[in-house]
């Protein structure tokens, strides 16, 4: 479907001066109490729990199977755990059906009738709330100035771009003043230039209402650039909950490192002290590690540094441009291959061949056991 960027642009700036939204609120504490969930022999939650505070966007991340949108089912009301609790202002709401959990749901299919034009979308949670035909579409275009699309407030799903289409969906589901917004993959179908733009306009949104949000996504940056704190899922488990930041420069495992941006392997020796020599230096072991003996050390691309050296002990194997940044390959003891991250304006004498020394600064590093 084709897509509008100039009025998916246009939306973002509509959003962020549109006035707070009547009933806009501080928002509501989710707890998701060791919840475990079985689908014949398939574990798709393993005892997970999450704490989400009042107002707060939390993002779950993980590959496709670890069991991050069974989490947001169970939180809907659309799926039952077979252990476990979730609460709202710490109510257990695990028995509530889905329609009375007061929660609002965009999906990655726009999932719009067809039949109605984008007010009427809008206004269709309400209709099912018997609220007054005039109150209610006031309250419909309310919402579609709030997401930048009074314009086509008329017209039908048919006739609108995927990144306008998505918005309805979101505006139908703020419509209701959900005590929690729930987010399953939204931006997945939409093409690139769109869903950067949608997810800043939904964080910009979430925001400015206060209303508590769970995100699932399998996209990283995606995760990193909206959430509050995002969880890291694995084979039906948190392995880490954290704030971007903190997530992408301490990683607590070794999934988590190499799931979340471009992590290095470097072979590296584990001291008695809590420190690991790799490159031929030592540097502090983060958390001390395993007791000794051979390890893999974590590293960022960024994290490391390069100069051209004669004896150095590595050899550039290629480059990648990639605007104010190259990374730059290099082969290190023999056949490891690592990528470093240098400024552009310095990567012209690092041509394939040069001979350079590649350093990591003292400051510690994840370690893990060696592959073999």
């Amino acid at each position: 479907m084709a897509t509008n960027a100039t009025d998916d642009t246009a939306a973002g700036a509509a959003i962020a001066g549109t006035a707070p939204a009547r009933g806009a609120r501080t928002g509501t504490s989710v707890s998701l109490r060791d919840l475990s969930r079985r689908f014949g022999a398939t574990r798709a939650l393993d005892g997970m729990s999450l704490e989400i505070a009042p107002g707060e966007l939390v993002a779950l991340l993980g590959p496709s199977g670890c069991g991050k949108t069974t989490a947001l089912r169970i939180v809907a009301g659309f799926e039952s755990a077979d252990y476990g609790e979730v609460l709202i202002d710490g109510k257990d709401v695990s028995g509530v059906p889905a329609a009375k959990r007061d929660m609002g749901m965009v999906f990655q299919s726009y999932s719009l009738f067809p039949n109605m034009n984008a007010v009427d979308n809008v206004g269709f949670g309400l209709r099912m709330r018997k609220m007054g035909t005039a109150q209610r579409r006031q309250r419909a275009a309310e919402l579609l100035e709030m997401v930048g699309l009074s314009e086509q407030a008329r017209q039908f799903p048919h006739q609108l771009s995927g990144g306008q289409q998505q918005r309805v969906a979101l505006a139908r589901a703020l419509a209701i003043e959900p005590r929690v917004l729930l987010l399953d993959e939204p931006l997945s179908a939409l093409d690139a230039k769109v869903r950067l733009q949608l997810r800043e306009q939904i964080r910009n949104l979430q925001q400015r209402l206060g209303t508590t949000t769970l995100f699932v996504t399998h996209d990283q940056e995606e995760a990193l650039s909206m959430a509050d704190r995002v969880g890291v899922m694995r084979g039906g488990k948190l392995e880490q909950v954290a704030a971007p930041a903190e997530l992408y420069s301490r990683p607590a495992t070794a999934f988590v490192a190499e799931f979340v941006g471009t992590m290095n392997r470097l072979p590296g020796e584990l001291n008695g002290g809590g420190t690991v020599t790799v490159l031929g230096a030592a540097v502090p072991a983060q958390d001390g590690g395993p007791a000794s003996g051979p390890v893999d050390v974590l590293v960022r691309p960024e994290g490391l540094t390069i100069a051209p050296a004669p004896d150095g002990n590595g050899i550039v194997s290629n480059r990648t441009f990639l605007g104010a940044t190259t990374r730059v390959t290099v082969l290190i003891s023999g056949d490891t291959e690592i990528q470093v991250d240098v400024p552009s304006t310095t990567a012209a004498a690092m041509v394939p061949g040069t001979a350079v020394q590649v350093t990591l600064p003292s400051h510690p590093v994840l370690v893990t056991a060696r592959e073999t």
